[in-house]
């Protein structure tokens, strides 16, 4: 069964149980999810495939963070509160991401393999390095750990 399925069937299973945090989080992924098939032009009945669930998953959460970020700036703890209930939900659902180390490790063991020393290819060597951990790490992280390995 694919995520998008997935949530779609756990819709009414957080209706019974009045979790109202959960049912709010989970429409609004089914939501995202029917409009991204819509926007691939195809049929709404359609579903994701893992993959592209994934996607729309960290589109929300990323949408979540701004969203919590911009509330405590403001002081508005009371409506950043609901925003890191449903943040704990969304990444549920996401794979689970490399810690800043295991980046370390792989960004080594590829400098060596590639023969990255200098700066000047910080750039390229960051999406190589992107390309290969899709789904499994931050972007910014990657950047992070390149930055300080060829300072």
């Amino acid at each position: 069964m694919t995520i998008h399925e997935n949530l779609k069937q756990s819709i009414p299973e957080a209706l019974r149980a009045r979790d109202e945090v959960r049912l709010r989080t989970l429409r609004s992924l089914v939501t995202a999810m029917t409009n991204e098939v819509v926007a691939k032009k195809r049929k709404p009945e359609e579903v994701l495939t893992d993959e592209e669930a994934i996607v729309v998953i960290k589109r929300a959460a990323n949408q979540r963070k701004d969203s919590i970020e911009q509330f405590e700036n403001a002081g508005r703890t009371d409506l950043a509160e609901p925003e890191k209930a449903e943040l704990a939900l969304l990444e549920t659902y996401l794979p689970v991401q490399m810690s800043r180390e295991e980046i370390t490790a792989f960004a080594r063991a590829k400098m060596a393999e590639r023969g990255v020393t200098s700066k000047a290819d910080a750039g390229a060597f960051t999406g190589a390095l992107m390309k290969e951990l899709k789904g499994k790490a931050e972007g910014s992280e990657v950047k992070a750990v390149v930055d300080s390995l060829l300072s």
